[in-house]
């Protein structure tokens, strides 16, 4: 199943299903919304016993797709999970996964702008495979983890590096402004992700090629950060996690490249569709 949320204008937002044709189908009848108190394998269940050709067709056009679930409760991230991406940034291959936070401000669709202050120097993009909890999990065993898994989404884990490197404290600090992590647009279950640790991915700036990667060079996969996390925390249904990026950044170029106001950034995962921001100064 693939979901996503469209804007209808006005403050409404309607929860929707990918028909066979890829037609959205309003689902808002079986579901009030997608997000921490709605997803899971009751939803599931309902929209398997429903037929989705009888639901209201949504026309997209001209339509703002939203992020494809309500704002998740937490956003976690893991530092440094790609074996190629961690020799281009010179640094050891973590024993254990590195976790961080972004904050709820930098929520948002995937189309929707990347915001840029006057204070920003080295502005960097992630391509990132999202895994969107399905159910509490805590204390559970890597054999059983994906059974908590609800499904995935594609992230753009944008950076400020400066401020995430050069100005002391924790990585959130250059994470965490607003709209730097979009996110969609579609939430794919992940009953219909055949392997989800061999899916391609890639991002382009302006039309050229910057990250091209796999899933399959994570170094802690799926199953593994679920697990793990849920020795830390609780995680709670609706969390995002974000899981780390290929190499391609700006920060690992020889010399580094930085995003600038007006550039575009388009970014997909195999079967997960594909995103486009451009950049937005603010005054």
């Amino acid at each position: 199943m693939r979901f996503l949320r469209v804007d209808m204008g006005g403050g409404r937002v309607v929860p929707c299903i990918l028909d066979a044709d890829g037609s959205a189908r309003d689902i808002s009848t079986l579901v009030p919304d997608l997000g921490p108190g709605t997803l899971g394998d009751a939803l599931i269940e309902r929209i398997a016993a429903t037929e989705i050709t009888s639901l209201p067709l949504v026309d997209l056009t001209g339509r703002r797709i939203d992020a494809p679930m309500a704002q998740p409760g937490t956003i976690w991230c893991i530092g440094l999970n790609y074996s190629d991406h961690a020799a281009e940034a010179g640094m050891a291959i973590p024993k254990e996964p590195i976790l961080f936070n972004k904050a709820a401000v930098t929520y948002c669709g995937p189309n929707d702008p990347i915001l840029m202050s006057p204070q920003m120097t080295k502005l960097d993009w992630e391509v990132e495979l999202g895994i969107v909890i399905g159910k509490a999990a805590l204390n559970v065993s890597p054999d059983a983890a994906l059974e908590y898994v609800f499904g995935y989404v594609l992230v753009n884990d944008v950076s400020e590096r400066a401020w995430q490197m050069e100005r002391e404290g924790q990585w959130v600090k250059g994470k965490s402004f607003p709209n730097f992590c979009p996110v969609g647009p579609h939430l794919v279950t992940r009953q219909a992700v055949d392997d989800v640790q061999s899916l391609s991915m890639w991002l382009d700036v302006n039309g050229e090629r910057k990250q091209t990667g796999s899933t399959s060079r994570m170094i802690f996969d799926v199953a593994t950060i679920v697990s793990y996390m849920s020795e830390f925390t609780r995680l709670e249904t609706g969390d995002l996690i974000c899981t780390g990026t290929p190499p391609g950044v700006g920060a690992g170029m020889k010399p580094p490249q930085w995003l600038k106001a007006g550039d575009c950034v388009t970014l997909g995962i195999e079967g997960l569709d594909e995103q486009a921001q451009t950049v937005e100064p603010l005054a």
